[in-house]
């Protein structure tokens, strides 16, 4: 693989930095700053991809978006240990929470930031908006009331996906003390020295 990610700082593409950190993959890293007033990407993004959103990654002739395509992308070209796994019942919880960051906890959590930028006009929608999502904080500690990784008892890729979301949960959606198990995943994600050298190669980072 001859990889290149485009990296929008305090972003999903961090995971992408921190999946290649743990692979010890060379890569290429182009990284973007966000517009001061729209805290979007820069215009250029666009004559990468036609939407304009990143992360993206480029191998050879192939310009890819999408996390979870990226993720399966790069997982696939190393053979990856920390790919699915063997066991049916983490290979289960690996493909559930994989499609579960984004597709479940991340919408939510855009609405949360959207509502909270609409001042009174928001504030109903908000306050139902995150007693739903409490329902997911609840559900997710549980599921690490017994195992310390996602997919079980080892670590996994799809810890690395999960964690966007949990770190912005634990800035703007309600992910506080009450839910110890979470915290404690954090705690040993950010242990994690391939974490800390995905920080360092793709600068600050606000969620960490």
């Amino acid at each position: 693989m001859n990889i290149t990610v485009h990296h929008l700082e305090n972003s999903r593409s961090q995971r992408v930095l921190w999946l290649l950190e743990e692979l010890a993959l060379p890569y290429q890293l182009v990284r973007y700053r966000r517009d001061p007033i729209t805290g979007q990407a820069p215009p250029a993004v666009s004559g990468i991809h036609p939407l304009g959103k990143l992360p993206l990654v480029q191998d050879g002739d192939l310009t890819l978006a999408e996390s979870g395509l990226i993720f399966e992308h790069i997982l696939d070209g190393a053979a990856a240990k920390i790919g699915r796994p063997a066991e049916p019942e983490s290979a289960r919880r690996y493909q559930h929470f994989m499609h579960y960051a984004e597709g479940s906890l991340m919408p939510p959590l855009f609405a949360l930031l959207v509502l909270g930028r609409m001042g009174e006009a928001g504030r109903t929608a908000a306050a139902d908006v995150r007693r739903s999502f409490e329902d997911h904080l609840a559900w997710m500690d549980s599921e690490l009331s017994s195992r310390p990784w996602f997919a079980g008892d080892s670590f996994t890729a799809v810890d690395i996906m999960m964690s966007f979301p949990l770190e912005a949960a634990r800035q703007r959606g309600g992910l506080d003390d009450r839910y110890a198990n979470l915290n404690a995943f954090l705690h040993r994600i950010h242990s994690r020295p391939a974490y800390g050298a995905a920080i360092e190669r793709g600068g600050p980072y606000a969620f960490a």
